[in-house]
């Protein structure tokens, strides 16, 4: 029991001291005192673990032999980063669901967009831009969850106007930076000044500087934060970032008075550095993996030059006249203790003198007894690592440990610390000098020598350094030390890669005036391998030029793309010597050839007819190719536009005044319209050949040309040619005109030319299904063919329906719902600015109301669909002449619905119950709506009205002045509405024009499902 409660004890010190930085009581301490020193220690590990505590390490005990275990693979090193707070790539994270911090030298993409903007962006979402806004129910006096204002910062997500009492009142923005929390009247006048300063219209001059400001900024991403985490935007003083996360870094950013009028997003983007980027320090790696000890010291062979001392054990056997087997230890004095023979001095001898030395004494004083001598545990000794390493102090290791043996336990070498003069220290005196590059370039172990107890290893700064990077096979920043010139520090990155080329290395300099200076140095001559290297010089070997000598290239639609070799003569059939070699669909008609002109490399462009170079192989048709010229087959059923604008954008930079770009262009009814290069002695014939060939629709008499030519360099004037293509077709020299810089040959439609639509009957009809129409056919002639109606058709409530109808009401929603969205916007602001000022609980009701009806307005208005009805009378259509303003135009992807016949009369809207009923002649549109209850107390009965089956709307007949009918005729099919009366709430304009187009489209939605 005293052992228990003296656990608890200690565990309530340890803890209150840890958590809270208690001062544990005197009854505590000596309680702490009177325990074992193993339950201490035991019990103190137990409660703070075994992790770094952040005080100096002394002893630190090495298992001998040590090795390094590699890493493993990204998903358990992953899994161990973030269990540690950090990223794979070393990324602080305060939080498991937290961005990481951004760190110097990060990549970082900045975007901008206006208050106004960001509000119509997010007008989708009925809760404002924080997704998180809510619409409870009214608490107490006041008004819980305000629906959130996109765009408007410090209100978006009100959870408060919580009215407990009228100066609790709080106003909690999620929004960047511009967070408002108003506690007391003075904040709020904070909070009044940012919101009507996001909600006051811009005027154009200030919309025009902030799109301004926003494209300076926006135009030079990404951006750079430099070596100190410091951000540069243009026009704005350098923000600090380093530390903080993507998200605080973009409320740092949107606290900037010159970023008010933007929400900012700070990207942050994990790009993998390259080239000098990417250099690190050469050798440090080696440290980074685990230490791990593959077997115990027990099975590693003693070396025969092991220097025994004080606490080591040996293991002797005698065997002869006396056999006897003994283990004796190196005592303190540096002898042993052998029975029969007395003391013998070992220590400071090396394995194999200590072994020679008994022996010896054996074969003197036991006549006929022979002795075998092993070496049983080694004593451990204590070192010191000390300079420029990780954890610099003293460490406990095994006898057998040598340099790096240590380096590793103590964490390695900084990046600071030198891998090539790493110091063996011992009585004072040095006894040797370790260079790890030796170990990591050669293998050479010789100055890894065996450490002794009291040596003190010791790591120096770092030296002269050398970045050498590029076409080296291990780019890095090397130390110096022997090496001075530029040949011995390749040989130490190991050498140039086979695609280097050494004639156009650059080495950039720091000069003593503290200026950079760039040199060029040849590495195929002598003078420039043995220029000599100083601290801080950058080496670059530039790899060779990729274009390929001496070759062509194949690309495009066929089966062997590639390149192939040039030779004298060579031509497009001997790269393409079958139709074999293209894909199904290949343009055989336009093969496009980009050629380089030397010496000024200007870009040319030809192109053959695969079928007339087959045919006459060696002719004209059939080019002969030059050197590095490319060759490009095309697809006929997709765009080419991927791999000529390439070659567009090269002929536009060779473009002068004198020389104007080589480019044509074809538009109308070809395969593939566009702009393609201009060849030299090109035809219309060509043009048409580029396009892809003439579509079915194209009209085969006439084509026009446009020609755009500067006259005496004053203006450009315009030239309308004919093109009599029917005379091209025909290969008729004459007609077919050479094409000239920025000709625009159009290819007309055939008169009249329309793709065969058709109808849909569906329903009532004698022969429904799909009917194609001619260009003027009217709805009558299709029905007809249709053979009529049935006996059951209900013609007055006939569907029809137009997608061009359904595109026209689907934008019309959509402004719908923006202008209802900003009323919304403007009704919130009012209701935060009433509630809060002056404390009115009643009003602050009344317009949490208004806003609640007004979001489950907006939520339903979004979500409907357009039903492109429209409203016919077919008994006109019937009965009147063929063409007749009655009778509808058909149009291709048109449907007509003919319902069976119905008796329901159907009432929906603010009654008491909105139900069906069987239609009943004499009954008026009252008697239907006692009916179902009568009215209740929402309802506008001012504004009833009634729709009838083929979708008109009938709000009653006029008598008198101002007056409108109570009495209006009902139909079987029609529907009643009773809307809801919008001036009981806070009315906002739109409401009763939202309520009226929700109920029409449901009815008709509801119409086309029963088909």
């Amino acid at each position: 029991m005293r052992f228990k409660s003296s656990v608890f004890t200690l565990v309530a010190i340890l803890v209150g001291a840890v958590a809270v930085a208690q001062t544990p009581t005197s009854d505590q301490l000596n309680a702490l005192k009177n325990m074992p020193k193993d339950q201490q220690d035991a019990l103190i590990q137990s409660v703070l673990g075994k992790g770094d505590t952040g005080t100096t390490k002394t002893d630190s005990k090495l298992s001998t032999p040590e090795t390094v275990q590699p890493r493993t693979d990204q998903s358990n090193e992953l899994l161990n980063k973030l269990k540690k707070g950090k990223t794979l790539d070393d990324r602080t994270l305060r939080q498991s669901d937290e961005n990481p911090e951004l760190r110097p030298d990060d990549t970082v993409l900045i975007d901008l967009t206006p208050i106004d903007r960001y509000r119509d962006i997010n007008s989708n979402n009925p809760n404002g831009a924080n997704p998180n806004g809510s619409d409870n129910s009214t608490n107490g006096v006041g008004v819980n969850g305000i629906p959130g204002i996109p765009g408007i910062p410090g209100i978006n997500d009100v959870n408060g106007v919580n009215g407990n009492s009228a100066n609790d009142s709080s106003v909690n923005g999620t929004r960047n930076n511009r967070n408002v929390r108003g506690n007391n009247n003075n904040d709020y006048g904070r909070v009044k000044a940012d919101v009507k300063e996001a909600a006051r219209q811009k005027t154009e001059e200030e919309k025009e500087r902030i799109e301004e400001k926003r494209q300076l900024i926006l135009k030079n991403n990404p951006y750079h934060l430099n070596r100190f985490g410091v951000l540069e935007l243009p026009g704005l003083p350098a923000i600090p970032l380093a530390g903080l996360t993507a998200d605080e870094a973009a409320n740092r950013l949107s606290a900037d008075p010159d970023l008010r009028d933007f929400t900012v997003k700070v990207t942050l983007l994990r790009l993998q550095p390259f080239d000098e980027q990417a250099l690190k320090p050469f050798g440090y790696d080696l440290f980074e993996g685990v230490p791990s000890t593959f077997a115990p010291v027990s099975d590693i062979q003693v070396p025969m030059d092991y220097v025994v001392g004080p606490g080591d054990t040996m293991h002797v056997q005698l065997y002869g006249n006396e056999p006897a087997t003994y283990t004796l230890t190196v005592g303190r004095d540096g002898r042993i203790n052998f029975p029969k023979l007395g003391p013998v001095m070992v220590s400071g001898m090396s394995f194999d003198q200590a072994r020679a030395t008994i022996e010896q004494r054996v074969a003197q004083q036991l006549i006929g007894s022979r002795v075998s001598v092993t070496m049983g545990d080694l004593r451990s000794i204590r070192v010191f690592v000390l300079g420029e390493a990780e954890k610099p102090g003293s460490y406990t290791v095994s006898g057998l440990s040598t340099m790096t043996n240590a380096l590793f336990v103590s964490g390695g070498v900084k990046k600071i610390g030198s891998l090539r003069k790493i110091e063996l220290r011992r009585n004072g005196r040095l006894v040797t000098v370790l260079d790890l590059y030796d170990l990591l370039l050669h293998g050479n172990t010789n100055a890894d020598q065996q450490v002794m107890p009291g040596d003190v290893i010791f790591i120096p700064p770092i030296g002269d350094t050398v970045s050498v990077y590029g076409a080296v096979r291990r780019p890095a920043i090397y130390e110096l030390k022997s090496e001075k010139t530029v040949e011995q520090v390749i040989d130490v990155a190991g050498g140039l890669l086979p695609d280097a080329d050494g004639k156009q290395a650059q080495l950039e300099r720091i000069q003593p005036s503290r200026l950079r200076e760039m040199r060029n140095i040849d590495l195929t001559s002598t003078v420039g391998r043995t220029a000599e290297l100083a601290n801080g010089d950058k080496l670059r070997v530039p790899a060779i030029r990729p274009t390929l000598e001496n070759s062509v290239v194949l690309s495009g639609y066929v089966f062997r793309p590639g390149s192939f070799e040039y030779h004298a003569g060579l031509r497009l059939s001997d790269i393409l010597p079958s139709f074999d070699e293209l894909r199904p669909n290949a343009d055989r008609h336009y093969i496009m050839i980009r050629r380089e002109i030397p010496p000024e490399e200007k870009v040319e462009v030809i192109s053959a007819d695969l079928e007339h170079a087959l045919r006459a192989r060696g002719s004209a048709v059939d080019p002969e190719l030059r050197p590095r010229d490319q060759i490009s087959v095309f697809n006929l059923s997709a765009s080419r536009e991927r791999v000529v604008a390439p070659v567009i954008r090269d002929l536009e930079l060779q473009g002068t005044p004198d020389q104007p770009a080589q480019i044509v262009s074809i538009a109308g009814k070809v395969n593939a319209p566009g702009r393609y290069p201009l060849e030299p002695g090109m035809h219309v014939t060509d043009l048409i050949r580029a396009g892809g060939s003439l579509e079915d629709s194209a009209y085969g008499g006439e084509a026009e040309l446009t020609r755009y030519e500067i006259v005496n360099g004053i203006a450009r004037q315009t030239e309308l040619i004919p093109i009599n293509l029917a005379a091209v077709r025909r290969g008729d020299p004459g007609a077919d005109v050479q094409l000239k810089p920025y000709d625009v040959l159009l290819i007309k439609v055939t008169p009249q030319w329309e793709e065969p639509g058709n109808i849909i009957l569906a329903g009532e009809v004698r022969f429904p299904g799909k009917y194609p129409i001619h260009r003027g056919e009217t709805l009558s002639s299709v029905l007809r063919r249709a053979g009529g109606f049935t006996d059951l058709a209900f013609v007055e409530g006939a569907v029809y329906i137009r997608e061009e109808l359904k595109q026209r009401e689907r934008d019309q929603l959509e402004l719908l719902a923006n202008r209802l969205q900003s009323d919304l916007t403007s009704l919130s602001l009012s209701v935060v600015s009433s509630s809060t000022i002056s404390g009115n609980a009643n009003g602050a009701a009344g317009g949490a109301q208004a806003l609640a009806i007004g979001q489950q307005l907006m939520t339903q208005l979004r979500q409907l669909k357009p039903v492109g009805r429209l409203v016919i009378n077919i008994d006109r259509v019937m009965q009147g002449r063929p063409g007749m303003s009655d009778d509808v135009l058909v149009r291709d992807g048109d449907k007509l619905l003919i319902p069976k016949q119905t008796q329901e009369i159907t009432v929906l809207g603010e009654v008491q119950s909105p139900i069906s009923h069987v239609f009943q002649a004499g009954l008026t549109r009252d008697d239907y709506i006692a009916k179902s209850g009568g009215i209740t107390q929402k309802a506008d009965r001012k504004r009833i009205y009634v729709v009838r089956a083929n979708g008109n709307v009938v709000s009653g007949e006029r008598r008198g002045w101002f007056r409108r009918s109570q009495s209006v005729e009902i139909h079987p099919g029609d529907t009643i509405i009773v809307p809801l009366d919008t001036e009981r709430v806070r009315a906002l304009p739109l409401w009763q024009a939202v309520t009226t187009i929700i109920y029409n489209l449901t009815l008709g939605l509801y119409a086309i499902r029963h088909f």
